[in-house]
């Protein structure tokens, strides 16, 4: 037997599209990197400094300053005020003028304003008369009464002589001095579209450590080394111990590989740069090993460091694999990255550390010994390691005193960190809906619900044809989970729509590593229950079957093909067809056996459904009463738990006078 496990069976059977939705994963979280930390001190990543002033360039306020000093130059000698004594009008002033009473005057030729004194000494002023100040009349008047005057030309302010001789000139080198910069600009993000577009974090940024990861003991122990040696590497050199060059974290999503390598970089006191696959591509032919270099040069700068590669599938993909030929852009890229980890020149004290669920797409040549030296796989968790993750997610809330993270971390198995944190997150929300102020164990149930079931479609109004059928065919799936002896524990089942689903029957699914042949058999026969009991009822099919025998087809298909659980067949594995573009060479995905080959083994897929479906009939036939009770019920009450459906078999069973005990208790 393969120390592989079979994948976990599929959702169990519901009417309609429904699904019962497994998480994936598990740690606390899933957490990605955030933003940039360029190690806090106030550099962008090429090195130049980040406060906006480069070395012999003079600050950004400087030029604000001269243009309000141009501006004051300008507008504060036609805004100060000035003292020229008493206003006049022009007719006050003629008057005076005949007087006697005017010693000088001032007339200014542009405005017509008129100044000067009076005898006594006093000033005055007037707005004039006339373009010229005084009319030739007035000016003959003033050499009659002997008073000083002259006419003065308007001043000329040779601030805005200048400017408007030099200001076209300064807007034009502006212009072309703005051009060149916006060229020079381009060019620089041209030049630069080679660099690595790592982020560096030191130990300060992120704060996350192994202490904030529940669970998971192993994978610590194995990462803790790697970092311990960076930190410390006389300790491991002096019995010649050389630090493993790579380490690849391999698991489904959510399990927390990502948040491991964020603990890492901040216990790890050395360099810490971290990169997705995805910022290697680009639209330019060799701008991905040119990134993969930059990244290697800047971590041999650090001296010890490491290196975070995310979603490494998308570079290090099997090389040959689909019809890009050995050109491809990601083939350079990948083939820049197996020489830079263990080429011909070595890189000592740079360990990289990359993250997939997808280990069976990558090349060999990056698996093997001297570049990914070490993997680690992150599992889904156990019940242990699931009531610590809830205990994380769930300290920083309100929790009532009737919550059992115990029970509950019991009643989620296969769920990962991220669905588990999810989960925590759905019962603070419904609580909040609910009015309550505390989270509850109510809470928790109707998460977990809308978590794996779905949300409930109160909108959905179903007819009353409608609903019978649907009772009907979600109790032949519950009274074939309670009476089938070696599938999973019925749960509770409704006729309530929820997600794309009319009903849903629940199966809590026990913590399995293997399946037995008679599992999948019993998984089969239950999937078949909804179709056989509208048969047997109503004496005629519709589609609300077509989820239930997609899946029960699926499990059939792998049991002969993959599994060798058909004596016909025999021991052989015929794997299914991959796709090119995930790995797969063009020639390697043609079909593996003849003609001959592929009709048993549709014929094998198709016995075993028929069988299970017979057999189906079968059981439901002989609970029919039981059947008939569970439907009703349903009807009344729209949703009923796993033992009030065993209840219920029994009574039919009595009523139908069959001995109570042929029923399988869970």
């Amino acid at each position: 037997m393969s120390n592989l496990p079979p994948p976990p069976p599929p959702p169990p059977p519901g009417r309609g599209r429904g699904q019962r939705r497994h998480g994936q994963g598990g740690s606390d979280g899933s957490d990605k990197f955030g933003s940039n930390n360029n190690s806090g001190n106030g550099t962008n990543p090429d090195g130049s400094s980040s406060s906006g002033r480069g070395p012999g360039k003079w600050p950004r306020w400087t030029l604000w300053l001269l243009v309000a000093v141009l501006a004051g130059a300008v507008l504060v000698p036609t805004l100060w005020p000035s003292n020229d004594g008493e206003s006049l009008t022009y007719t006050e002033w003629r008057t005076q003028v005949v007087d006697g009473q005017v010693a000088t005057a001032e007339i200014s030729t542009g405005s017509g304003k008129i100044t000067g004194e009076f005898s006594n000494g006093d000033k005055y002023s007037t707005s004039g008369g006339g373009e010229r100040g005084v009319s030739e009349s007035d000016e003959q008047l003033l050499i009659e009464q002997n008073v000083d005057y002259e006419f003065k030309p308007p001043s000329n302010n040779w601030l805005l002589g200048v400017l408007s001789i030099f200001l076209p000139v300064m807007l034009i080198i502006a212009f072309f001095v703005w051009m060149q910069r916006r060229a020079q600009g381009q060019m620089g993000g041209v030049m630069s579209i080679g660099k690595s577009k790592a982020k560096t974090y030191d130990t300060d940024n992120p704060t996350t450590t192994f202490d904030d990861i529940a669970g998971y003991a192993g994978v610590k122990q194995e990462i803790t080394e790697v970092v311990d040696f960076l930190r410390m590497p006389e300790r491991f050199r002096e019995i010649g111990a050389r630090v493993p060059k790579g380490i690849l974290l391999v698991g489904p999503p959510g399990t927390g590989k990502t948040l491991f390598a964020r603990a890492v970089a901040g216990e790890a006191g050395v360099g810490f740069l971290s990169v997705t696959g995805s910022d290697f591509m680009e639209m330019f032919v060799g701008v991905g090993a040119s990134r993969v270099r930059d990244l290697f040069q800047q971590a041999r700068r650090m001296g010890n460091a490491i290196i975070f590669v995310d979603e490494i599938d998308s570079i290090g993909r099997k090389r040959g694999a689909g019809l890009g030929g050995g050109h491809d852009e990601r083939e350079q890229t990948l083939n820049q990255m197996l020489a830079e980890m263990d080429g011909f020149e070595t890189s000592e004290g740079i360990v990289v550390m990359a993250a997939t669920n997808r280990p069976d797409v990558l090349d060999p040549a990056l698996l093997r010994p001297g570049r990914f030296d070490r993997q680690i796989v992150v599992p889904l968790p156990e019940a242990t390691e699931r009531k610590a993750i809830l205990d994380v997610h769930s300290r920083d809330k309100r929790m009532g005193a009737n919550v059992d993270m115990e029970t509950m971390a019991q009643a989620t198995p296969g769920m990962s960190g991220a669905d588990l944190a999810n989960l925590v997150n759905e019962a603070a929300l419904v609580a909040v809906r609910r009015g309550s102020k505390e989270i509850e164990r109510i809470d928790f149930e109707n998460a977990r619900d809308r978590v794996v079931l779905g949300a409930q479609r109160e909108s959905l109004i179903l007819s009353a044809e409608e609903k019978k059928a649907t009772a009907y065919h979600e109790g032949g799936h519950a009274l074939l989970a309670t009476v089938l002896p070696h599938g999973d524990p019925l749960h509770k089942v409704t006729i309530l729509p929820r997600g794309m689903a009319l009903g849903v029957t629940w199966s809590l699914p026990q913590e399995r590593h293997t399946y037995s042949k008679e599992y999948f058999d019993d998984t089969i026969c239950k999937a078949m229950g909804g179709r056989v009991a509208e048969m047997i009822v109503f004496g005629h099919l519709n589609s609300g079957a077509a989820n239930d025998l997609e899946q029960a087809t699926g499990i059939a298909r792998r049991m002969v093909r993959e599994w060798g659980m058909s004596e016909r067949v025999g021991p052989m594995a015929w794997s299914s067809q991959q796709a090119v573009f995930l790995g797969e060479d063009l020639m390697s995905s043609q079909r593996e056996y003849s003609d001959e080959t592929a009709k048993m083994l549709d014929e094998e897929i198709a016995r075993l459904l028929t069988s299970q479906e017979t057999r189906a009939t079968e059981i439901l036939t002989k609970h029919r009463r039981g059947l008939e009770l569970i439907a009703e019920s349903l009807l009344e009450h729209e949703t009923i738990t796993g033992p009030q459906v065993a209840k219920l078999i029994q009574q039919g069973m009595a009523e139908s006078g069959q001995p109570a005990n042929d029923i399988i208790a869970h």
